[in-house]
């Protein structure tokens, strides 16, 4: 496979797809410019080589349609000023060839939202899946699908992907258009090579103990990951909201807790899993609770009772937002020792002060080990957002940039972005 560092742009025309779907206020102006960063090594690669560089990326959900609230344009300065080369705009992603080809050496092209086009996603656009016609439109849009990766392709002379966070979606522009370029033009960017070696050392490249730490509202959303990660790990965190649904299961009251009703049988199986391959599943034992909780504002309402009481002994008309001062340590000792961690998903409502507690006990117990040695993948927005609340971003190995694809990766799925590069 070839591999960007060997790889010498000088001359040639680099169509590189970047996860620009940079967060935007009501002026549109960049408030997180994280994923611009991230993608710079590979940009200024290919402008240091004698490159010249069009740059593709999708902003929103504009679902096949021209939306100015998700243009691209609105972006273009800030590219420019962190590139340190002024950055030309192609108004329309299907019809650059002519500013592709004007591109000198040194020079940079951003193209328009790709998901403006139908194709990009290649769903039919303005039907519903309940249509009888929707199953022939899919069918249409796929070759049409096709057709938009080999316009995209014509521009350049060699593809990167460097756009982890959709690598799990066979779109024209992450995956489809790879077909377009032999085996020495097409390769993963840098920030791609990074995410694929943290994953690696996680799943492949373990050293013990390997502690996960999974957190979030439901248990089914995280099925998949529990179940690939019972044959690898050593200790097993669940908390989050679905700690009701294990409370439930094993006998206890939850009160107005999130709790998945129909899932009790499934946390008694991922509970007898654990035992079946010598897992040690850490679930917390006390709750911080109230009774008087407002998910609009992420904030106390007034005249609330905060209190803590046991995870399965929760009072009617109180719900569980956070782990208690047990539950606490106990996720800490068991993160402890530990020489790879994986942890996504929080423990309660970190976005609440007077919730953060559990979250930032794990964290913390994290930063303490990765300091002893370990190696530690954070993904998903929430972990990300917690790490970063926390201060502590430049305490662990490797915060993922890619929510949904780092999920699916750790499921043990072939992600579309990264097979359509190696050929596979």
């Amino acid at each position: 496979m070839q591999t960007i560092d060997k790889f010498n742009f000088a001359g040639k025309k680099a169509i590189v797809r970047v996860d620009f779907n940079v967060p935007l206020d009501e002026n549109g102006k960049i408030t997180d410019d994280t994923r611009i960063r991230g993608a710079l090594p590979t940009l200024k690669k290919i402008l240091a080589d004698g490159g010249s560089l069009i740059i593709m990326s999708h902003m929103g959900k504009p679902k096949g349609k021209v939306n100015a609230k998700f243009s691209l344009s609105q972006i273009v300065d800030a590219v420019s000023a962190a590139l340190g080369v002024k950055v030309a705009f192609a108004p329309d992603c299907a019809k650059a060839a002519d500013a592709a080809k004007a591109l000198k050496p040194g020079e940079a092209l951003l193209l328009e939202n790709l998901r403006f086009y139908g194709e990009e996603e290649g769903k039919p656009v303005g039907i519903d899946k309940e249509d009888p016609a929707y199953e022939a439109a899919k069918k249409e849009m796929k070759s049409k699908q096709k057709d938009f990766a080999k316009t995209l392709a014509s521009y350049a002379d060699c593809y990167v992907n460097d756009a982890f966070g959709t690598a799990h979606r066979k779109h024209a522009s992450t995956a489809v258009i790879a077909d377009y370029f032999d085996a020495n033009n097409k390769m993963l960017g840098y920030l791609m090579e990074k995410e694929v070696k943290a994953v690696d050392n996680v799943l492949n490249n373990i050293k013990r103990p390997f502690v996960a730490i999974m957190g979030g509202s439901k248990v089914s959303t995280k099925i998949g990951i529990i179940e690939n990660l019972m044959t690898k790990v050593d200790k097993l965190v669940l908390c989050g909201g679905m700690t009701y649904t294990f409370a439930k299961a094993n006998g206890g009251t939850v009160g107005a807790s999130i709790c998945e009703e129909d899932k009790l049988d499934l946390a008694l199986n991922i509970q007898e899993l654990a035992k079946k391959n010598n897992v040690e599943l850490v679930l917390g034992t006390d709750s911080v609770v109230t009774n008087a909780f407002n998910f609009d504002s992420m904030s106390l309402k007034p005249g609330a009772d905060v209190k803590v009481c046991p995870s399965g002994a929760i009072p009617e008309g109180y719900e569980g937002l956070d782990a208690g001062p047990k539950s606490q340590e106990k996720f800490a000792n068991a993160i402890k020792g530990a020489k790879t961690i994986l942890w996504n998903g929080p423990a309660g409502v970190f976005e609440c002060d007077d919730f953060t507690a559990g979250s930032k006990a794990i964290a913390n117990a994290i930063a303490a080990a990765t300091k002893e040695g370990a190696f530690s993948l954070i993904g998903g927005g929430d972990s990300v957002a917690c790490i970063n609340k926390f201060g502590l971003a430049d305490q662990v190995s490797y915060i993922s940039t890619g929510g949904g694809a780092l999920l699916e990766a750790i499921e043990g799925k072939i992600l579309p972005g990264i097979a359509a590069i190696k050929g596979e």
